[in-house]
Parts: C-alpha cells; sequence; structure tokens
C-alpha cells in the first residue's frame, strides 16, 4: 500500500530529506505518531520522526547543512538520535535499534537494529506504521503488525506481548489510557488486562512524566474515558488515591448518598463542553475531594459533608506537591475554585442579600465567570426539569451579581482611602490600627453600610477611628 504525498505540506521537506539519505547511502522512513495522524485525516503533527537503519545523528547533519548550514543540530548521543527545530516543525532523527530494559528502569540498554526493529519497540501497532521516503519506494506504508486494521476498528493493541511491553516500560500503561481517552479507542482486552497486571511498574516512573500523560487526558474531549481506566486498571490508586476514597454509596436508616466518584467524573466532562482550561478542568476533578474525609451520618438529618469545601481547597496543595504540578497561581487558582464551588449554589437556594453577592463577587474576583462555569457544570441531575430549574436559578444570580458590581464594583476590590492617607489623617506611623481601619472599611462596603466610595470611606474612618482613641 502506497500513501500519497503529493499534497502533503511537507512533501519538499520530505524529498530533501530522501536525497540526501539516497547520497549517504542511507535508508529513510516516517515513523510513529505523523503517520497515524496522516492516516486518520487529523491535524498534521509538528512533530516529526524519522528512522534510518543506518546513523540517525549523521543524517540529521546532513539534512540540516543540505536545508540551511546554519541550522542547529541538537545530538543526543546515548540514544543515537539527534533533532532539528525547523519553522514549525521539530524533526527527530534516530537509528534503527533494538531496546532492551532492566528491572528498575524505563530507559533501555540501546543496540543498533532494522527497521524492523524499530518497530517492534514502539508502544502500540498504530504508532508503529512507517512510510518509507527511500527513492525505489516513496510513500510505501510498512505496517508489519496490521495497524491500519487497528486504526480502522479504533482498537489500541501492542506489536509484541502486552505484559512484556508495559513492564518494559511501564509508562505505556499512561500512554494507553491517554491514547483510548484522547482517540477514544478501546484498549484491546489482552493488553488491559496486561496494564492491571503491570500496573505496580508504575511506580518507576517519574511523577512529572505521568503527569504530562495524565494532563492530557483532562484536556481531552471526554476526559471520563481516560479516568474510568485509570480507575478500573487499579493506576489511579498510584497517582490519586484520594478520588478513590469518593467512590461507592452507603446506606443508614435507608438513607443514601450519591456516588461522589462518578459524579466527580461527571462534573469534569460537563465542564470540559464549556472550557479548554486545564486548571478550571482540575478544579473539576477535586471540587468534591473533600467529601470522603468529611463525610458523616446525622441522625434525623442523613448524609452531611460539613465543611468539604474548606478541607477540600487545603487538600490541593498537598495533592500538587505529591503530583510535581506548578505550587504558583495555577494552583492557588485551583484552590479558590474549590474552596468557592458551593458559594453560588447556597445563593440560588436563599434569599440572596446583596452583602452576600458582593463577599461572593469579593472571593472570586476575576475567576467569577469560570466559577460559575464550574458550577453549572455541577449539576448532573438526570431530572430535565430540575436541570432547566437550576441554569433558570443561576441565571437570575447571575443578573443580580452583574447589577450589584455595576453598583459597587467589589470584583478586584482595592479600598478607596489608602494606607497612606490613614497615616496622614492621624499623624500615625505604620502599625496595627491602619490594618484594623482598612478592614473595617471594607466590611463596611462589603455589608453594604457605605458606598464603594473614597468620601464615604473618609468619614467612616473618622468615626471609627475615634474608637480606637484616634484624633485628627
Amino acid at each position: 500500500m502506497f500513501i500519497n504525498l503529493n499534497q502533503n505540506k511537507n512533501l519538499k521537506l520530505f524529498k530533501i530529506i530522501s536525497e540526501v539519505a539516497a547520497r549517504n547511502n542511507q535508508s529513510v522512513y516516517i515513523v510513529g505518531g505523523y503517520v497515524r495522524d496522516l492516516l486518520m485525516k487529523r491535524k498534521a503533527s509538528t512533530d516529526i520522526d524519522f528512522v534510518t537503519e543506518q546513523s540517525g545523528i549523521e543524517l540529521a547533519q546532513s539534512v540540516a547543512g543540505e536545508i540551511d548550514p546554519k541550522l542547529k543540530v541538537s545530538v543526543f548521543k546515548t540514544y543515537g538520535t539527534a533533532m532539528i527545530k525547523y519553522k514549525d516543525l521539530e524533526l527527530e532523527f534516530v537509528g534503527a535499534r533494538k531496546e532492551s530494559y532492566t528491572e528498575n528502569s524505563r530507559k533501555p540498554e540501546v543496540e543498533g537494529g532494522t527497521l524492523e526493529d524499530d518497530q517492534k519497540r514502539r508502544d502500540f501497532t498504530i504508532n508503529a506504521m512507517a512510510i518509507s521516503l527511500n527513492k525505489d519506494n516513496f510513500g510505501e506504508l510498512i505496517d508489519p503488525f496490521n495497524g491500519i486494521e487497528d486504526l480502522e476498528k479504533g482498537i489500541l493493541r501492542t506489536p509484541l506481548e502486552p505484559a512484556q511491553t508495559y513492564s518494559d516500560d511501564p509508562l505505556r500503561m499512561m500512554r494507553a489510557v491517554r491514547f483510548a481517552s484522547t482517540l477514544q479507542f478501546t484498549i484491546e482486552e489482552n493488553s488491559l488486562a496486561a496494564i492491571s497486571k503491570e500496573v505496580e511498574r508504575i511506580k518507576i516512573v517519574s511523577m512529572e512524566r505521568i503527569m504530562v500523560e495524565f494532563n492530557k487526558i483532562m484536556l481531552s474531549e471526554k476526559p471520563s474515558i481516560g479516568l474510568s481506566l485509570l480507575e478500573r486498571t487499579g493506576l489511579l490508586k498510584y497517582i490519586i488515591p484520594e478520588l478513590i476514597e469518593l467512590k461507592g454509596v452507603e446506606e443508614v436508616e435507608g438513607q443514601t448518598h450519591k456516588d461522589n466518584f462518578y459524579h466527580t467524573l461527571e462534573v469534569v466532562d460537563n465542564i470540559s463542553v464549556n472550557t479548554d482550561k486545564l486548571w478550571l478542568r482540575w478544579a473539576a476533578l477535586l471540587h468534591d475531594i473533600g467529601k470522603a474525609p468529611t463525610k458523616k451520618f446525622v441522625e434525623g438529618t442523613g448524609w452531611t459533608f460539613h465543611g468539604h469545601e474548606f478541607l477540600g481547597s487545603k487538600m490541593v496543595k498537598t495533592l500538587f506537591q505529591k503530583l510535581k504540578l506548578p505550587l504558583g497561581p495555577d494552583m492557588k487558582y485551583v484552590q479558590k475554585m474549590v474552596k468557592l464551588s458551593s458559594r453560588p449554589i447556597a445563593l440560588i437556594t436563599d434569599d440572596a442579600s446583596d452583602s452576600a453577592l458582593r463577599r461572593l463577587l469579593f472571593d472570586a474576583g476575576e475567576d467569577m465567570e469560570d466559577l460559575f462555569t464550574l458550577c453549572k457544570a455541577d449539576i448532573t441531575t438526570k431530572n430535565s426539569k430540575k436541570q432547566d430549574k437550576f441554569k433558570r436559578n443561576f441565571e437570575y444570580v447571575a443578573v443580580k451579581i452583574k447589577e450589584v458590581e455595576e453598583k459597587d464594583q467589589v470584583r478586584n476590590f482595592q479600598p478607596p482611602i489608602s494606607g497612606e492617607e490613614i497615616m496622614e489623617m492621624f499623624a500615625l506611623k505604620p502599625g496595627r490600627e491602619i490594618g484594623i481601619l482598612k478592614e473595617k472599611v471594607k466590611e463596611a462596603i462589603l455589608e453594604g453600610e457605605i458606598l464603594n466610595d473614597h468620601d464615604e470611606a473618609k468619614k467612616f474612618v473618622i468615626v471609627e477611628a475615634e474608637k480606637l482613641g484616634l484624633k485628627i
């Protein structure tokens, strides 16, 4: 079978590589994800991998010299690979190789091999296909493991025995789940069983590498596919066991609570319809994380999860540290979203006062819209009338919040009177009195006692300062 590359936007590049390889008496093939995406008619990847049965480094250097002598070639001698960044592309050249692994490392021992050896070491048949760029069979698809049929059927299957494949490089287990989620493919039965069998091997993989795959699952169209597979195979207990604690339904005196694990997966899917923001999706994943440790059955009331948002927000930092996720603004954003995740719902069910709306605006700040996106995603009832009612209520609260914001301007609140001005008014040096007065001004504005206005704030400060024994 031949692949027509004549309409490919990289045809000129492929022709150059073909000619350079021929001059060097080298073979050359495109392999991996680029071939898969080309056959699936997906958006072309900007990463293209090339295999030669001779020296990948020499081929890369020759190709770079042909394209532009100033092009830098990054060389990785240990693995016999080299990379060129050209326009918007990353071109990686590797010598075909055999690999062997030791028990405690996913870094292989490498020796030279044939194209077939190189294809055998690939993770899945759909990633083991190659397209020849050699002059005598330019464009021929070389597919020893029938990857094209697996591609057509939407199946993830390993070229070799799956347990060995996953044991050799346990990251492939995460990649299997990631491809199942991003491509919406099915992991072949024997392969799925092998992941469950070899699951403990994931412990030798760095958390940073695991999170690269996990975040790709989180950014897929329907993340619950991957998250369910992580739980089903046992991988999730090595990554975020706190999520598994949410699983299951208990019954006391005929009263049950919902399964918060599967509810969480629904919320993540719901939010993914409306946002591509990775950390907002993470907020959806962790919004109920505090429910397992706060779950309690109260006689006459039923199941309660009192304070789960506050505890959950505190758990976020511990989780991000363990998962080697960023601990700066992204983590703080997720903490804030988790902590506030039930606040809009409380405002919907009560006769919300302006002060409650002002406080929510103050606490959410510029993330108010994201918080509403999260809360709407949290509606997982299958009762369409209830769904419509919740959505109407959210719209009503959104209108009220907009009215309060326009009137009181408390989003991204800045005090209308500064600490410097207060010090000047009372001839004070920096001290606790300044903080007390600024806090009182903030509280008065949020409670609606005074307007968010400089003159009103100044009058208020004079009255409150007198209570502290201060005079102008």
